[in-house]
């Protein structure tokens, strides 16, 4: 390998003493060492040499980088000793010694073997042309742990290279099981540092988003939630809005939450933060978005001359409004909670509602529902209304709304 077809990166050398004219020939030791790493889906390569007195004081030292795909640990070791040789003459040294645990290198400059490798040749003859500038230089065969200080030097500039070049690799989504994900398109988790797809998180979060929860860790068992600054990018607005009602709700204790009875708002508030709108009666309440005024007792719209079970009993006409949205509920299948009185639609899946105040119950009859325990006999199929008539169709219902009033 010709020298000019390595990139070699160095650190800035450590001169650390400086040679004295007194020192005898033969108080100068060259230690060196060339690693080669294949631990990574990249060949790493570095040395480290050293120069030092006879007390083993340090003059010099350094370590590079050796960045060539198809260098072996032979080339490596001539390299450094090359590297080491060359600081030497540059210091002024006549005499010193060189040491090496590498048996084929000890060879090699003994001269008692020659490289029939061109590579090798090359490095080799660099070498003895540097030799032939110092006055002597002999080679001794040393155990690695007489070298053991450029052995770390070698072993750093590997392990500053791992942390800098080891590439990243496909991921696997468990989720979808793709395997061919680049690492720019999966999102991590940043409670639990769980990795997926970012196509199926984005379809976690909007099912998540629509069935009224925040949307969580899709890992098994794993109860981490994800937060909106971490999936900031991934949403439309209209899922950002969402989401922040989401977390306003969870802010609420369930027993707090009361939803304004107008259909056309239904917005969020707290039982404790709602301050009387008259002084006259204390269970009236008005909506902090649309003003509506409603009753704090039994969450319907405000009835000053009747009292909540009086209301109740007028049936689904107590005015024009309740009497529209009795209609539509009728022809739309829809279903009131008996907790608070939201109405709500089921387009698909099972009869166990959870309603967004944490009601659950059986979509086609009302019942509470209570996990493990069966109360209805409506849990697989889906709603299917029957061959009867409109009026029929109603009457069923508002007798099932005046029987949930009643135990009310």
């Amino acid at each position: 390998m010709e020298e000019e077809s390595t990139l070699v990166r160095a650190e800035d050398p450590k001169h650390v003493g400086r040679v004295s004219s007194e020192i005898k020939p033969d108080s100068y030791r060259l230690y060196f060492k060339g690693l080669v790493s294949e631990e990574t889906t990249e060949l790493l390569a570095g040395f480290g040499v050293a120069i030092c007195d006879k007390d083993d004081n340090l003059l010099f030292q350094m370590k590079e980088q050796v960045h060539d795909s198809r260098v072996t640990v032979l080339e490596v070791e001539i390299m450094a000793l090359k590297r080491g040789l060359t600081e030497a003459v540059g210091l002024g040294i006549d005499h010193i010694s060189i040491y090496s645990d590498h048996y084929r290198i000890f060879e090699l400059v003994m001269e008692k073997s020659a490289s029939a490798e061109e590579n090798f040749a090359l490095l080799m003859d660099n070498v003895q042309h540097i030799r032939q500038r110092l006055t002597s230089s002999f080679p001794f065969l040393v155990t690695r742990n007489q070298i053991k200080f450029v052995y770390e030097l070698a072993m750093e500039t590997i392990v500053s290279e791992i942390s800098i070049h080891i590439p990243d690799h496909d991921k696997t989504c468990s989720i979808c099981s793709d395997d061919n994900f680049e690492p720019e398109l999966m999102f991590s988790v940043a409670l639990c540092g769980h990795e997926f797809c970012v196509e199926c998180v984005k379809r976690h979060i909007e099912v998540r988003l629509l069935a009224g929860g925040v949307p969580r860790c899709l890992h098994y068992q794993c109860e981490s939630k994800l937060t909106l600054a971490n999936c900031a990018n991934l949403l439309t607005s209209k899922l950002k809005a969402m989401w922040e009602l989401r977390i306003e709700e969870e802010s609420i204790p369930v027993e707090e939450r009361v939803y304004c009875p107008n259909p056309m708002c239904s917005s969020l508030m707290s039982v404790t933060k709602l301050s009387n709108s008259t002084r006259e009666d204390v269970t009236m309440r008005s909506c902090v978005k649309c003003g509506e005024p409603f009753c704090i007792n039994c969450k319907l719209p405000w009835h000053s001359n009747l009292s909540c079970d009086d209301y109740k009993s007028l049936g689904p006409n107590p005015t024009t409004n309740d009497i529209k949205l009795k209609a539509l509920a009728n022809q739309k299948m829809w279903r009131q909670c008996e907790n608070c009185k939201n109405v709500i639609e089921l387009s698909e899946g099972c009869m166990h509602i959870t309603c967004r105040c944490g009601h659950q119950f059986c979509y086609k009859c009302g019942a509470k529902w209570i996990t493990g325990r069966v109360f209805c006999t409506h849990s697989r199929p889906p709603y299917t209304p029957s061959m009867t008539s409109h009026e029929e169709e109603l009457e069923k219902y508002i007798g099932d709304l005046r029987r949930g009033t009643q135990d009310d």
